[in-house]
């Protein structure tokens, strides 16, 4: 499956979600270290809900970049 991921630089570091899969956070210290522990914590929570019994959310975000004036 393929998820969408939202990745913030927060100043000090980096924060990773993933809105179809509410509480499936991660933190890093660069853009590369979030988008590797996002892919952990992705894996964690989808293994997580298999044990627990509860069905796997099917990706249903869709991201898209628009561009505006400034």
């Amino acid at each position: 499956m393929r998820y969408a991921v939202v990745i913030e630089d927060a100043g000090s570091n980096f924060s990773a979600y993933v809105p179809d899969l509410p509480g499936c956070i991660a933190t890093g210290q660069s853009f590369e270290e979030v988008e590797k522990e996002i892919r952990s914590a992705i894996q964690f929570h989808l293994e997580s809900m298999k044990q627990d019994g509860l069905p796997i959310p099917k990706p249903s975000s869709a991201v898209e970049y628009v561009e505006v004036a400034a």
